[in-house]
């Protein structure tokens, strides 16, 4: 190598080692004053929309059994399709949820749907498409006919009846609040000011944003979406049916449901405006199931360990 490069190479490399050896104050390229989690996607505010629950002045008595498959009817029409296509959850602990280690959806709604797709084709296995929605999506896949019913904690309401028909109730829920047991936070009175969150389109967003308290309505798609952000301290409690706060409670034991339930929610099958015939049926697959052993079978199962003994709702029809 050439004397010139020689020294031009050890000039170079003594001039690299001075940068280094003197650093000088680093740059902070990106300050950070706070750091929050991300929240799930579609997170608003108060909008009810159509799960307003306020309006119970009609008649939400649903039509008489008939358990009969008549050739052309509805259920007729399912069971040569060969499948019962139901809108249920799948992050709903006790209700309808996926259970990570069998792969199967497990739940009280999930047995409703068995008991409907068995009393069609004779066995539910093998004959149900299970179709997992979020809340303020039962209403927009029964009016396009997506599902043949939804089972998903749905409270029958005036509003809704708009827009889909119901069998009768199967189950009583009522609305309390979820907050962490060192919160201080012993009911709805309680969380003026504080951040609440509940499900978009749901009786419970429609309550919580209109509480004498005020409290700040948190909407989410999922009500799995509300136990990540009470977990990581982004909202202040939970606000919906006391069952579905039960399964929360028991997924996180640093949670705990207070107060009573200030309001009554009856869950119904949802099924498309102008299937009388499939209302009908349903209901007299509900009667067996209420009356035949099966809805005690199932609640002591699911409901029992968490909200204590239970019993189904009495009915009466139009």
């Amino acid at each position: 190598m050439a004397r010139g490069k020689v020294a031009a190479l050890v000039a170079a490399v003594a001039l690299l080692a001075a940068g280094c050896g003197s650093a000088g104050t680093p740059a902070d390229p990106a300050p950070v004053g706070d750091v929050r989690a991300p929240l799930p996607a579609g997170v608003g505010g108060g909008d009810t929309g159509s799960g307003s629950g306020a309006d119970n002045s009609c008649d939400t008595r649903s039509l008489s059994p008939n358990g009969s498959i008549p050739s052309g009817s509805t259920m007729d029409k399912i069971r040569d399709r060969g499948r019962l296509i139901a809108g249920v959850d799948q992050t709903n602990f006790l209700f309808g949820f996926l259970n990570p280690s069998s792969g199967n959806l497990e739940g009280f709604d999930i047995e409703i749907v068995k008991q409907i797709a068995a009393s069609i084709f004779g066995r539910w296995e093998g004959h149900i498409q299970w179709v997992a929605i979020p809340s303020s999506a039962r209403e927009d896949v029964l009016k396009d006919h997506q599902v043949d019913i939804v089972v998903r904690t749905y409270s029958i309401t005036c509003t809704r009846m708009k827009d889909v028909a119901f069998s009768a109730p199967y189950y009583q829920a009522g609305q309390a609040v979820l907050a962490a047991k060192n919160s201080g936070i012993r009911g709805l009175q309680d969380l003026g000011g504080k951040r609440v969150c509940a499900a978009k389109n749901s009786t419970s967003l429609s309550t919580i944003s209109t509480a004498p308290s005020r409290p700040v309505p948190v909407s989410v798609n999922n009500w799995s979406d509300c136990l990540v952000l009470i977990q990581q301290g982004q909202v202040d409690a939970i606000s919906t049916d006391d069952v579905i706060l039960a399964g929360m409670a028991r997924q996180d034991p640093n949670l705990e449901v207070v107060g009573e339930p200030f309001t009554r929610e009856f869950y119904g099958v949802g099924i498309p405006r102008g299937q009388d015939d499939m209302v009908r049926f349903v209901n007299a697959v509900l009667e067996n199931v209420r009356n035949g052993g099966a809805w005690q079978n199932t609640y002591k199962y699911w409901i029992e360990p968490a909200l204590g003994p239970g019993s189904p709702p009495s009915v009466s029809y139009r």
